[in-house]
């Protein structure tokens, strides 16, 4: 008996449309959404890192929920900017030499709900992480995979405040 009724309440949840087992909470009226191209106002930044972003954040969206990508009308809407891209040393050794340094990218991101405005964020939300290389590393041969670091951790932070009423 307690079996039937925990398989039908976990029927329910995947049913609802609500639910899922990534813990994504997305209303069943939101059935689209869209990402405004990110715009860099970074002075260091990689040319093409604001574009990036925007292709990385559709994916992360596409691939992690059931929302379809559409640029008219759409129930959710992204837009953001780069605005920090920057090598700072940390970690310094005696003679005024570091040892590492860190990559710190931010972004400021606003979130607009047209089904919902109450979950829509009122004013942007700055999101940023780093990621850590050494002295001895030149910052245009590990720049990309620090990046891509970088970017998937600002994604998350993004993705699960949206869609997971963090």
């Amino acid at each position: 008996m307690i079996v039937r009724i925990s398989i039908l309440f976990l029927l329910f949840l995947l049913y609802s449309g609500c639910y899922s087992f990534k813990g994504i909470s997305i209303d069943p009226d939101v059935k689209t959404f869209y990402v405004q191209n990110f715009e860099s106002i970074a002075s260091n930044a990689p040319p093409t890192l604001a574009l990036d972003f925007t292709e990385r954040l559709k994916d992360k969206i596409r691939s992690e929920s059931r929302l379809v990508l559409n640029n008219e009308q759409p129930d959710v809407e992204f837009t953001g900017r780069i605005t920090t891209f920057v090598v700072v040393p940390v970690a310094p050794k005696p003679g005024e030499v570091v040892s590492l340094n860190q990559l710190k990218i931010n972004v400021s991101v606003k979130y607009i709900n047209n089904k919902n405005e109450k979950k829509s964020w009122p004013t942007e939300r700055t999101k940023g992480h780093f990621a850590e290389f050494s002295n001895t590393a030149d910052l245009l041969t590990v720049q990309d995979e620090l990046i891509r670091q970088i970017a998937t951790q600002i994604m998350d932070d993004i993705f699960n405040e949206a869609f997971n009423d963090w």
